[in-house]
């Protein structure tokens, strides 16, 4: 997807500790060397840069406030999802299917973070794909990979405990479990915060370090993760369909995570947005410091809410609407070169996953194209 130009980045193969890399590289080779495909701010197109960017944030806070009301105002003209979904309308039919949609959340991004999002850069690398790894790495622009994936896996830790504080509510799917199973309960605590610790413990940025031993770490966790929801959890709901009380874990859910993260997903890429826009309207090193700053407080909700990619946010095409990956870059800077930003990042009409036009689309919009507007190599963008 990507084409290479002549703009080089080293890229070390060894982790930060000059422990041994997993894998052979070439024989003399010391770092592996990308082309990257890259431009730069420059006076004769930061106009057109801005705008662009001006562009994007303007609907990516349309998203998710898009998102946050067919939540908590109308979905499709009817009732608010939250509503719905607190209710076991639409699909669900009883407290229990409503329980084992949030613990099917949870088995999914375990499942993405250890197979795709580490994986599969990690595929890629050990198949001696140096390039193609690298450019595999969500968030490698701003070297903030290891934050998405633990923030991932913070919204497992949430969905589980009922709450954004790492406090476990009274009606919650780990109060619950603890109440009936405390083994069950004690061995899922101890996955999530296993999968994200071995995260956090990646060396650092996970785009240089892709060979490291700390990466199998990670994926091994995720995998145990992934195994006790899948098979154990999912056993005990439906050992354990007692109505009333999962009732009040799915409103507790409800209320007390999926409503405030996309409270807060809207707040923050409101900041972000009206960053961008004093970014437009006064060009500076600073104004992007700032803006690139705001969109990393904008992740931080957008992947704490990955459990929980159901509803309206697939539905609709929310999800890639905001989050594609990888980038087509050359595609960006068509859009760039065209002219015609506003109508060629935009689609309108129901959403088709199988669309190729929408999908084209989504791909020069989101959180992943104005990180690469904001961002250089880990650091902002300057000018």
């Amino acid at each position: 997807m990507i084409s290479l130009l002549a703009m080089s980045v080293g890229f070390t193969a060894c982790n930060k500790d000059n422990e041994t890399p997993d894998i052979s590289i070439p024989e003399g080779t010391t770092d592996v060397t990308i082309e990257e495909n890259n431009i730069d701010v420059t006076s004769e197109n930061i106009n057109t840069w801005t705008q662009y960017a001006t562009a994007v944030a303007n609907l990516l806070a349309k998203d998710a406030s898009d998102l946050n009301k067919a939540w908590s105002e109308s979905y499709n003209g009817g009732e608010a999802y939250a509503e719905t979904f607190k209710n076991f309308g639409g699909e669900y039919r009883s407290a229990a299917a409503c329980v084992q949609q949030i613990v099917d959340g949870c088995i999914d991004i375990a499942g993405e973070v250890g197979t795709a999002k580490i994986g599969e850069p990690r595929d890629l690398w050990e198949a001696g794909k140096y390039t193609e790894a690298v450019f595999a790495v969500e968030s490698w622009y701003s070297w903030h990979s290891i934050d998405d994936y633990s923030n991932n896996i913070i919204s497992i830790r949430n969905a589980f405990n009922g709450s954004l504080n790492n406090q476990e509510a009274t009606h919650s799917l780990a109060a619950f479990t603890k109440a009936k199973d405390a083994t069950l309960y004690n061995n899922v605590k101890t996955k999530i915060e296993a999968a994200y610790n071995t995260i956090k413990s990646m060396n650092a940025p996970f785009r240089s370090h892709i060979g490291s031993a700390s990466v199998t770490r990670a994926q091994n966790a995720c995998a145990e993760l992934v195994d006790v929801l899948e098979k154990d959890l999912t056993s005990f709901i439906s050992q354990n369909a007692d109505d009333e009380e999962l009732k009040n874990i799915v409103s507790t859910y409800v209320d007390q995570v999926v409503l405030p993260t996309y409270a807060n997903l809207v707040s923050t890429t409101t900041a972000l947005r009206q960053a961008i826009i004093s970014l437009s309207n006064n060009p500076s090193s600073a104004a992007f410091k700032n803006a690139a700053n705001l969109w990393i407080e904008a992740r931080e909700p957008w992947e704490t809410s990955e459990a929980f990619l159901f509803g309206p946010v697939a539905d609709l095409g929310l999800d890639p609407n905001m989050d594609s990956w990888p980038l087509d870059v050359d595609a960006i800077k068509g859009v760039m070169e065209s002219g015609k930003i506003e109508e060629l990042i935009k689609w309108e009409g129901e959403y088709d996953e199988d669309n190729e036009d929408i999908e084209a689309v989504q791909n020069v919009r989101g959180f992943h194209t104005l990180e690469f507007l904001l961002f250089k190599n880990g650091k902002a963008r300057t000018y």
